[in-house]
């Protein structure tokens, strides 16, 4: 499954968009997901030189964490669980960590 340059930058905004719902530093979120700050940055960006793995184990961490936070996670419009299934038939995809919020 390959982004066009349209469904890349549309998958960046959602992801832009739910890192801010999960009231989050970027570096708590690479931290957890264990990427270094440039590999964070490019899965965030949806870079061509980002892993597809990568995309999809950041989009299930975002949308747990901001449930975790006690919001609503902005649905994903490319990255939803048709592409998911086929995500599944070309790559061996990751399960995403949690984040421990304080007080959780």
């Amino acid at each position: 499954m390959t982004l066009n340059a349209a469904e890349r930058l549309r998958t960046g905004e959602e992801f832009a968009e739910n890192l801010a719902l999960t009231g989050l530093a970027p570096h708590d979120v690479a931290a957890d997901l264990a990427f270094t700050p440039e590999r964070l940055r490019q899965t965030l960006d949806v870079d061509p030189a980002s892993g597809p793995v990568d995309v999809w184990q950041l989009r299930d961490y975002l949308q747990q964490a901001v449930r975790d936070a006690g919001g609503t996670p902005v649905p994903y419009s490319v990255l939803d669980d048709r592409s998911r299934l086929k995500a599944r038939f070309w790559f061996r995809l990751r399960g995403a960590p949690r984040h421990v919020f304080a007080g959780a």
